[in-house]
Formats: C-alpha cells, sequence, structure tokens
C-alpha cells in the first residue's frame, strides 16, 4: 500500500523545511497493525494522521514558536503492511539506524506497538546511558504472546531486559507480566491520581538519554477515543504536557513514537490529538521555555 509521502510535508509546511540536509527531525511513518489483537485498522493511522496535520497551526502559544523551521523530513514508503511482523521490526530497526546515522531526531507515527521493538534496537546502539519512558494504559511486557515474541503485547520486553523502563499510566496488565515489571519503575494510573510527586520521582529514575514511546490509549478514552485497546481512567492532556514538558527539560530526549492510533471515520479528533502531540514534543524539544 503506497502512500505517497513524496508529495507530502508534514502540516504543509514550505518545501525548504521539509528536505532531508534541511531537516533536524525525521517522521518514519509504519502502517503496519498485523499483530494487533481486537481492533484493527491502525495501519491506516499515519495516513490519517497526516491529514490531520494539514489542519493544525503552526504557531505554538506556549512555546511562542513555530518549531516547523527546524525542519520535519517525512521518510517515504518504509513499511509494505502485508509483511511478516519480524521483517517489519528489522526494517524499522534498518531505517531508524540509517538516520540516527545523519544525526537526525528520530520520530515513528504507528501503527501497532510492535514498531517500538525495531527503533529501540538501532536507538540502543547508538546511545549509551539509555532508559526508555514508556507511556501507556498497558505494560506490554510478555515475553511470547499468540505464538510470537514480536506481538503488540510484547513491544516492551526486550526493552526491559537491556534497559531502565520507566512505566506511565498503567491500568491493565496479565499477571504474567508481574515478574517482569522493573521494581519501583513502573507508576499505576490509581497511584498517579494520588501522588503530586509522581512526576518528580519519574524524572528521577530516568538516566541521561531517553526514548519516549506513547500508546495513545495512555489517555483517558474521552478525550482519545479512537485507538485499538481503550481502557477507562487514563492521563488527560495537559497532565501529560506538564510531564513530558518536564522530561525534556531535564533529560536528553533521543526520539519518540506514538502509536496506536486507530483512525475513525466518525471520530477525527483523536487523530488531530496525536499531531498535537507530535507537534508539541517538537516545540519541548527545540524550544527552551
Amino acid at each position: 500500500m503506497k502512500l505517497n509521502y513524496k508529495k507530502k510535508t508534514f502540516a504543509g509546511i514550505p518545501k525548504k523545511y521539509a528536505t532531508l540536509d534541511k531537516s533536524k527531525t525525521v517522521l518514519i511513518p509504519v502502517p503496519y497493525d498485523y499483530t494487533q489483537t481486537w481492533k484493527k485498522g491502525s495501519k491506516k493511522a499515519p495516513k490519517a494522521f497526516l491529514s490531520a496535520a494539514k489542519h493544525i497551526e503552526l504557531y505554538d502559544i506556549e512555546t511562542n514558536s513555530e518549531v516547523y523551521r527546524k525542519g520535519i523530513f517525512i521518510v517515504p514508503d518504509v513499511i509494505n503492511p502485508s509483511i511478516s511482523i519480524k521483517k517489519m521490526i528489522e526494517k524499522v530497526y534498518h531505517i531508524t539506524k540509517k538516520y540516527l546515522s545523519k544525526e537526525k531526531f528520530i520520530t515513528l507515527i504507528g501503527g501497532d506497538h510492535s514498531i517500538s521493538i525495531g527503533s529501540i534496537r538501532a536507538i540502543g546502539e547508538k546511545y549509551t546511558n539509555l532508559s526508555i519512558l514508556h507511556m501507556d494504559a498497558h505494560t506490554d511486557l510478555r515475553p511470547i504472546y499468540k505464538g510470537s515474541p514480536y506481538n503488540h503485547a510484547c513491544s516492551m520486553y526486550e526493552a526491559s531486559q537491556k534497559y531502565p523502563l520507566i512505566q506511565i499510566g498503567i491500568r491493565s496488565m496479565d499477571i504474567v507480566e508481574k515478574k517482569y515489571i522493573q521494581k519501583g519503575n513502573i507508576f499505576y494510573m490509581h497511584k498517579i491520581y494520588k501522588n503530586d510527586l509522581w512526576m518528580q520521582n519519574a524524572i528521577h529514575k530516568l538516566s541521561e538519554n531517553v526514548f519516549i514511546s506513547i500508546d495513545i490509549d495512555v489517555f483517558d478514552p474521552s478525550i482519545a477515543p479512537s485507538t485499538g485497546t481503550p481502557e477507562p481512567g487514563g492521563l488527560f492532556w495537559y497532565t501529560t504536557l506538564k510531564f513530558l514538558k518536564k522530561v525534556f527539560k531535564n533529560k536528553n530526549v533521543i526520539g519518540f513514537d506514538i502509536v496506536e492510533l486507530l483512525p475513525n471515520k466518525k471520530e477525527s479528533s483523536t487523530d488531530f490529538l496525536a499531531v498535537k502531540l507530535y507537534y508539541k514534543l517538537l516545540s519541548y524539544k527545540y524550544i527552551k521555555i
């Protein structure tokens, strides 16, 4: 399925800000949902994301900036959504490694959460003192699920065996996953609501270099209903931004992904939330406030 990214720029920005040589950021679309186990359709997420991006205001009030001027290059046609999960992960690994070698800030839009396996592998080869900030309703720590170690329910297991894994917003898990949780590094949603110091504590646990993986279902479904496995009781918009701004201020964020957006023809607000979140994170990366 060709999505023809070559003719697109993020949010319609001028082409002079969308070339590889002029862009600090690369956006890697991964239209893949082979491992999704409830609602399928997140392979359509990159297309819906770019469509919604046409309607974003490029001036960000909070940071008093137009961060697109730092450049955003869309990587064209990386993934065929019909390939095997193992091949998809290998492709994501190699394309991430390619742009890391060019000293680009890596961002990915998926697609189911299994895409993170490949990108984290590549980032782990480049950066030392790395930790993973995983924001999700689910722990995703199964070693194997439905016969595969690459299922979206396994997306953080490999990372958990290599790096500090700080998990935020968790409110659903299988009992088998308890043995793989890193003690003290998980922030359950029901405890977040009772602890005013959770942001400070979470940031303290992160190492110098941080990769952020955000599953859309970390948000409460009242503000982000279009996702594959919605769970009640999630984070809200300004709480999430407050936390992420602190992360960018205190740590060296070297990339991020946003996954599990599942476009719905009758509801496009989640598509726009993903775009707004993406642009906010770039603003926090490059604009000091």
